[in-house]
């Protein structure tokens, strides 16, 4: 399989569906606000994730494509309100101005209600599912969406700025705010590709190693990633005061424990054979990854 063009034709799906989706009976110019964030790109890993899980467990990923863009919906929410003043204060985003410099501090809190919101709706929408099992996989998502899970760990983030956090501290914080999703995404696929209990267990284990990695690489990133590349600001965790695993164990360590965790994360995969090689692929585009 030829990553690229796996990540472009399942993000073209998610970016089709949002484009006619969104806006449809808008009232307000709440709606342009809601799509300047969706529309200004990103890597759609999340419903790419989703979408590759359900591969990964004999279906057609592709059928989720409702599910997948509610996730999308939820995490551009996260990074509008993230970039807020009254949170990280930051001007770009994907290399373009960020909700609030373009609409304002209210509107952009308002799109990424309504983002929020709408998501659930959306998803509600997928077709070809038992509604038992898409209504656990609604459940799973707003769980790892909400108070114990990314909103609590973007929580935790900002009552520890200026601390010098432990690593059992920092796991927590991560796998909350970073890793939940990334749980909604891998397992929520899982469940809508119906997968069996064992095979449960490995999907989650492998989101919650992604997770992991993912974040580390995020801290590598902030200190060393482009910011022309990567489409908003290097060295905002400094700035902000905040502990990551470079702060901790310094940039050659975070490099051996992402790449460790990477590795673990491809060995969880292999009992499911030829099915996961997109999850595998996409697990090891993080080694080298830019932004």
């Amino acid at each position: 399989m030829e990553l690229r063009s796996y990540l472009r034709s399942r993000g073209a799906l998610v970016n089709g569906y949002l484009q006619v989706r969104l806006g449809v009976g808008s009232i307000s110019p709440v709606d342009k606000a809601m799509m300047y964030s969706v529309a200004a790109g990103g890597k759609r890993l999340r419903p790419i994730l989703l979408m590759a899980a359900a591969d990964a467990v004999g279906a057609k990923g592709s059928d989720f494509v409702a599910v997948a863009a509610g996730l999308e919906m939820i995490h551009t929410y996260s990074l509008i309100h993230d970039d807020l003043p009254s949170m990280d204060n930051d001007d770009y985003r994907r290399g373009r101005l960020t909700n609030h410099k373009v609409f304002g501090d209210a509107m952009a809190l308002l799109a990424g209600d309504g983002l929020l919101t709408q998501a659930f709706e959306v998803m509600l929408e997928q077709r070809g599912v038992d509604p038992k099992v898409l209504l656990e996989v609604v459940r799973l998502v707003a769980k790892c969406a909400g108070p114990t899970g990314m909103v609590g760990g973007q929580a935790l983030d900002i009552t520890s700025e200026d601390q010098q956090l432990t690593l059992e501290q920092m796991k927590k914080l991560h796998e909350a705010k970073t890793g939940a999703m990334f749980v909604a995404a891998v397992r929520g696929g899982a469940m809508l590709g119906g997968a069996d209990p064992e095979t449960l267990r490995i999907m989650t284990h492998f989101a919650n190693l992604f997770g992991l990695a993912f974040q580390i690489t995020d801290d590598i990133l902030d200190v060393e990633g482009d910011a022309k590349v990567m489409g908003k600001p290097a060295h905002s965790d400094e700035k902000l005061h905040k502990s990551t695993y470079v702060s901790l164990f310094g940039l050659e360590k975070a490099r051996e424990m992402a790449a460790q965790t990477l590795k673990e994360a491809e060995e969880t995969l292999a009992p499911l054979g030829e099915k996961a090689q997109p999850l595998v692929e996409i697990t090891r585009y993080l080694y080298n990854r830019k932004k």
